[in-house]
């Protein structure tokens, strides 16, 4: 799980049914800023993947290139079944290399920098229960 996974996993969590493992890791694109660039791992995950079945969770499946990035890491590491998750979905266009996401909420946020329910801006404001979308003015100051 994706640190703005944290958000999803708690509602995910208490749905879901038997013995498992929750572990996370802290791969960005953004890295406190407000546009992505290259990946940055900052945590990795500390449980064993041998044969696991793995769960990647994330707040937001924009680019997809974070979530594939992570799932890819999981295959290396031993997983032997991988699905991705993410609570909202932005309504953007994705390079057709781009691993897919196998789960989410059906929740779909425009193409903006957007913010709240496990997101980030600059570091902060993952705990707001609504999403909030940075005006294009803001983005260019």
């Amino acid at each position: 799980m994706l640190a703005g996974g944290l958000f999803p996993l708690v509602h995910l969590a208490e749905r879901l049914q038997g013995s498992f493992r929750l572990d996370t890791c802290q791969a960005t694109r953004y890295y406190g800023g407000i546009e992505g660039g290259e990946l940055h791992w900052l945590k990795e995950p500390a449980l064993s993947l041998q044969e696991a079945t793995v769960i990647v969770i994330d707040d937001i499946y924009d680019a997809g290139i974070t979530l594939a990035a992570v799932a890819e890491y999981c295959s290396r590491n031993g997983a032997q079944q991988i699905y991705t998750a993410a609570l909202f979905v932005k309504d953007c266009p994705r390079a057709a290399t781009v691993r897919k996401l196998d789960y989410s909420s059906g929740l779909v946020v425009p193409d903006r920098y957007v913010f709240g329910c496990g997101m980030d801006l600059h570091d902060r404001w993952r705990q707001l229960t609504a999403v909030y979308a940075l005006s294009s003015t803001a983005l260019d100051n």
